[in-house]
């Protein structure tokens, strides 16, 4: 067992803290009245006007968000979170839209990669948007799922056991 002398032990409780903290402030955005919340109000778990949640970041043409699985904190162009979209089946039009339109609004591609499962990271001023695209093939939607985040945030790493 470590002494509250030792810099992992503080590391450890402040990395607990920052978690809970940030916990804590997600319910209390939630339980403010001004603020924007996601719920499921089409019984598909399907949300069709984003404009209010996601601010000015742009989404593909006739992308719809999976509520059921999307997890949104704040509202407007402050907003960090996980977004799942549903872009239907034209998986290389939604590869292309966020590749064009991104980097063309300020963003800048850290990486990129193609494939059945696609990813990229892009970062502008203080966030970093990650894309996790998942290609539906002929019979059913493609996924994306975007995670915003802020950028250079105080990481923990995990000890070993």
């Amino acid at each position: 067992m470590a002494s509250s002398s030792t810099p992992n032990f503080w590391l450890n409780r402040l990395g607990w803290l920052g978690l809970v903290g940030l916990c804590v402030s997600g319910l209390m955005g939630c339980a403010n009245p001004g603020s924007t919340t996601l719920a499921a109000g089409d019984p598909n778990g399907l949300v069709q006007n984003p404009t209010q949640l996601l601010g000015t970041l742009p989404l593909p043409a006739g992308s719809l968000i999976r509520a059921d699985q999307s997890l949104i904190i704040g509202a407007g162009d402050n907003w960090v979170g996980r977004v799942v979209l549903d872009v239907g089946r034209d998986f290389d039009a939604a590869y292309r839209f966020f590749l064009d339109t991104y980097p063309a609004q300020g963003w800048t591609v850290v990486s990129a990669i193609r494939g059945k499962t696609s990813f990229m990271v892009m970062t502008r001023q203080e966030r970093t948007a990650t894309f996790e695209m998942l290609d539906g093939g002929v019979m059913s939607s493609s996924l994306v799922t975007l995670t915003m985040a802020p950028r250079n945030a105080a990481v923990v790493a995990p000890k070993k056991p």
